[in-house]
């Protein structure tokens, strides 16, 4: 269990100011400029040496990823992209950073920047966040006033400035190239790859783009050094992470914790245990709608982290835990998901865009048992047609909770087609 004296988001709950004041008292902005002095190259070094993988979903080393940015400009502006776009359902870590701790998001920014030589960060914030908007505007212009981040950013000589942008609410909007399209004012859609953002990313310049939670605790790792990072959690899964549990636990919440945590001691320890006690649990999505959900029985003892959990055919990915008891309509609840990927998909690859629609119906007649067990194996196959063909990983995200539904519930979804045969006979 993680001790109080390595928590990083010291005001998750909004306890104490979120303004300057308040984050300098919590340690933030202390002395950046000897975080800068450091220079790019070991700033870089200390962020791979800590293990830093990505907190957005896809679990990629986030110092690796700062280094695919070009040493020397050829000409070109440098861009930090930060994705502040959190979309996935069950997933509410980013908004409570924005909202309680926005300077610990700054600090971020400028550090990451400064390593990867960009000369400015353009965060790109839900359009539905608007109280958090407004917060972190605020808290940018109080960068700004105070010498922070803007021109000689705290006093290193180095110029960034930090833009603030809006978008409509989009869910395709958080994968990285939709959301730079999105940025550069076009139809949010993925683009091709490669070339990767690193070499033609927003604007057509280099650009590297990153989740909220991954560049806010970025300036702690440097401030306490890679080795109390990488000490935290497991072997190639290390440091702390937010994890956001929801559904059916009597006390839901966001908490942080030590990565590899085992499941059932964080729903038991900070969200007093599932409704009705532990053996009332059904299944869990462990990391965001997108990931395979997995019955009780795994639950009782994986780790919360992204080796472990790929070990039992789902992942860690955003580590929004959703709780479902025995009360769930199992199936019914994987058909509500299918209408989002659906009704979310750009359209612009033919199996997500035909597919997600096709995976819905079928599933919706299967709630009722309207269908035929051949149907099952038919579904299955089309989730597969779907998975790894389309530009970006939408068509992964629809296709996997089905995937899981049919490899852990398929027993439940023979039975609703079977008494629906006998009750029309």
């Amino acid at each position: 269990m993680l001790q109080d004296k390595d928590r990083i988001f010291t005001n998750l709950y909004g306890d104490q100011p979120w303004n300057l004041a308040g984050a300098q008292k919590r340690g933030i902005w202390d002395n950046t400029k000897a975080l800068l002095d450091k220079g790019a190259d070991s700033i870089i070094g200390e962020i791979k040496e800590s293990g830093l993988r990505g907190r957005g979903g896809a679990g990629f080393p986030t110092g690796l990823k700062w280094s695919f940015m070009p040493k020397e400009s050829d000409g070109r502006p440098s861009y930090l992209v930060v994705n502040a776009d959190e979309s996935e359902p069950g997933t509410c870590k980013d908004r409570e950073i924005m909202r309680n701790d926005p300077h610990r998001l700054l600090e971020g920014c400028l550090v990451a920047g400064f390593s990867m030589k960009a000369q400015a960060a353009y965060i790109y914030i839900r359009g539905e966040f608007v109280m958090e908007a407004r917060i972190l505007q605020a808290a940018i212009e109080e960068a700004y006033e105070a010498g922070l981040i803007g021109k000689n950013a705290c006093g290193s000589g180095y110029d960034y400035d930090i833009v603030l942008h809006r978008g409509a609410g989009a869910y395709i909007c958080g994968e990285e190239t939709a959301l730079i399209e999105s940025l550069e004012g076009k139809k949010g859609q993925p683009r091709l790859k490669p070339p990767f953002p690193a070499a033609v990313g927003l604007y057509g310049c280099p650009s590297t783009v990153n989740n909220v939670e991954s560049i806010a605790v970025t300036p702690e790792i440097l401030r306490r050094g890679a080795s109390w990072f990488a000490g935290l959690g497991r072997p190639n899964n290390t440091g702390t992470k937010l994890f956001c549990v929801s559904g059916h636990v009597n006390t839901p919440c966001n908490v942080e914790e030590e990565m590899g945590i085992p499941l059932k001691e964080l729903i038991e320890k900070h969200c007093g245990g599932v409704r009705d006690g532990w053996d009332n649990l059904l299944a869990i999505i462990p990391g965001g709608s997108s990931v395979p959900m997995l019955p009780k029985s795994v639950c009782d003892d994986v780790l919360m982290d992204f080796d472990s959990l790929k070990a039992v055919q789902s992942g860690l990915g955003t580590a929004a835990v959703i709780v479902m008891d025995k009360s769930t309509d199992i199936v019914e609840a994987i058909a509500n998901l299918a209408h989002f990927y659906m009704h979310e998909s750009c359209g612009q690859c033919t199996p997500c865009r035909e597919g997600t629609g096709w995976m819905y119906r079928v599933l919706t007649r299967m709630v009722r048992g309207q269908a035929s067990i051949a149907e099952i194996d038919q579904l299955h196959e089309v989730t597969k047609q779907v998975e790894g063909h389309t530009i970006c990983a939408l068509g992964d995200a629809a296709a996997w909770p089905i995937q899981g539904l049919i490899r852990h519930f398929r027993p439940e979804m023979e039975r609703r087609i079977l008494e629906y045969r006998k009750q029309a006979a």
